[in-house]
């Protein structure tokens, strides 16, 4: 057996997050420590990618702020996230959306994939 699949397992923190991908918006719930206080901060945005698999896997998400683009890379297994909520399901054709960067106005907004229309064809 692969030894560092071992180590991955043991490492692998128990946490479950719902199930996001590119284009999806969401808010990150990550905490943060001040000297010796702690505090939970929002960042909301939307998801540019999702890397790895595994204990590595990473995504990015990308929020405006005023006129500047902020991007943070989150990792799943981070101690320091406490909850990712799933605010708006995005409907896009790629895995990795770096065009979305460019995109000003009118133009960034990602059309919403309708989830009742999927859940009634079941």
């Amino acid at each position: 057996m692969d030894l560092m699949k071992i180590v991955e397992k043991e490492i692998a923190a128990d946490k479950s997050f719902p199930e996001f991908k590119a284009g999806d918006t969401i808010t990150v719930s990550y905490k943060i420590k001040e000297g010796n206080k702690e505090r939970i901060q929002q960042f909301r945005g939307v998801v540019i990618q999702r890397r790895g698999t595994g204990v590595t896997a990473t995504f990015t998400v990308r929020k405006m702020s005023g006129n500047i683009g902020v991007e943070r890379i989150f990792p799943i297994n981070s101690p320091f996230i406490d909850k990712i909520e799933v605010n708006k399901v995005g409907s896009v054709r790629r895995a990795r959306i770096f065009y979305f960067r460019e995109l000003t106005g009118k133009k960034a907004k990602i059309k919403e994939k309708n989830i009742n229309s999927t859940k009634e064809a079941e």
